[in-house]
């Protein structure tokens, strides 16, 4: 049962102070499906009142029993699988196969690599007299997204708990219902009363709180550069930790020894993936000046390839977007790039063919963009690419770092040697050559306005500690 009109609050599922809920509406046939219940400052109080009380015990625990609680917690997590992809699907449109696999997926890795971590990691570092302790920063305060809504979750809440930390989580608004199952499935696996707290709310309301609340000792955020500076400013009257991973508008450089076909089709499928909405998606295309018609006609292959449809259709490559302000952006941006002179190549504003109901984005993409273009330096977060052209490698580094933006980078080259070359120059907190994959073990987060601090491995648990000095500890 997913208690959509309660929180989870000290190990049980309790009513909102004041009464207040919001429909939930399906982004393929924009309809309702039901409420979900909105929080207030009066609810973050009472979670973070519980979470202080669990901290007291929850912190004191041995490695042993957080390997013991995170190995339950795997076990219930994979029983539920099909019920949070089911879950994703229906409230952000992701297809059914995605929403099972990588979506559900994600969050299941995140917590697997932090129990590998957790087995081995050194808590405790002799410096000289001194012992160098590692101890869990307190009560923090989590606030995730929906566009991969199980990955931000457990890529937080694993390594706050292997760390020893108690928690509030507030997830997006649009994308509740997972997240109530993931509370579930820390109730089933026997996570401490108060050790994990769930509030459903808006940013303005529960967000806020939350951000400000001297009761709380880190925020941890995923969401827009934005609402970022809007979180950092209301934690900073508490001086809190924050930790915050944030929008980009991720260079994708093809040099000119690469694999054309291969590295435009990666490049314009990864952009699709998720109907455009990852906010590390390889959106601006470098690619030679001399090779830009065989870039336009490779890419334009694959986005007539790239069906949108039904999310629950075995053929359906890309589902809706999450609501329709996000729709209405993305349109005005693609009509932005019409306007300012780029190339349409594929897409275009409007429904896909065939379609006349839900949040339905075509496939497009744009060539001959500059630099200078809105749709070159406004994260649209939607099934968008840009193709820019370069005159040699030193104008596509300059061209992929001249951007406020500094979450991912890619480089696809001839040799490794080439793609390193360019990955070194690149300013950004991940970089991916010739189309691999990211490695959840690695640390993953941004420069500039993309962010600070670092999630996924043995990084992302330290962001859960304060790191204190004990001088003479070998000595008295």
């Amino acid at each position: 049962m997913v208690h959509r009109m309660q929180f989870y609050i000290d190990g049980a599922w309790v009513d909102p102070v004041t009464p207040k809920s919001r429909p939930v509406v399906n982004p393929a046939t924009e309809q309702p499906m039901y409420d979900i219940a909105l929080g207030s400052a009066a609810d973050v109080d009472k979670a973070v009142a519980a979470a202080r009380r669990a901290f007291e015990s929850f912190s004191q625990t041995s490695r042993e029993e957080r390997v013991a609680l995170l190995t339950r917690i795997v076990e219930v997590y994979k029983s539920r699988m099909k019920d949070i992809g089911a879950a994703v699907s229906d409230e952000m449109g992701a297809p059914i196969g995605m929403a099972e696999k990588a979506q559900a997926g994600a969050g299941l890795g995140h917590i697997m690599s932090t129990l590998d971590v957790l087995k081995s990691y050194h808590f405790e570092e002799q410096v000289g007299s001194a012992m160098v302790v590692r101890e869990p920063v307190g009560v923090v305060g989590m606030i995730t997204p929906w566009n991969w809504p199980l990955n931000q979750i457990a890529c937080k809440v694993a390594p706050a708990l292997a760390a020893g930390c108690t928690m509030i989580l507030k997830p997006s608004e649009f994308t509740p219902s997972s997240a109530l199952i993931f509370a579930e499935i820390l109730h089933e696996a026997g996570v401490p009363k108060g050790v994990f707290n769930l509030i459903n709310g808006l940013g303005q309301d529960v967000g806020a709180a939350m951000s400000a609340h001297p009761g709380i000792d880190m925020i941890s955020f995923t969401g827009s550069t934005r609402a970022g500076i809007d979180v950092a400013q209301k934690a900073a009257v508490t001086v809190k930790r924050v930790s915050q991973e944030l929008g980009g508008k991720s260079p994708n450089i093809i040099l000119e020894d690469a694999d054309m076909q291969k590295a435009v089709t990666g490049g314009v499928a990864h952009v699709f993936n998720n109907s455009g909405q990852s906010c590390n998606a390889p959106t601006r295309m470098l690619v030679p000046q001399s090779k830009m018609n065989e870039a336009i006609a490779i890419a334009k292959a694959v986005a007539d390839k790239t069906k949108a449809g039904d999310p629950r259709a075995a053929d359906t490559s890309i589902g809706p977007v999450v609501n329709a302000g996000q729709w209405e952006k993305i349109q005005a941006l693609i009509k932005k790039g019409i306007e300012e002179g780029a190339t349409l190549v594929a897409g275009g504003p409007g429904r896909p063919e065939g379609i006349d109901k839900g949040y339905y984005v075509r496939p497009t993409v744009f060539a001959n963009v500059t630099n200078d273009m809105t749709i070159a330096r406004e994260e649209i977060f939607g099934p968008v690419i840009t193709i820019l052209g370069f005159k040699d490698e030193a104008d596509a580094v300059k061209i992929a770092n001249d951007t406020p933006y500094g979450l991912a980078g890619y480089v696809s080259a001839g040799t490794v040697e080439g793609a390193r070359k360019g990955a070194r120059q690149i300013r950004a907190g991940n970089v991916n050559l010739n189309g691999l994959p990211n490695e959840r073990t690695a640390p993953f987060g941004g420069y500039k306005q993309s962010g600070n601090g670092r999630e996924w491995g043995k990084f992302g648990m330290e962001e859960y500690l304060e790191v204190k000095a004990i001088a003479g500890f070998g000595t008295v």
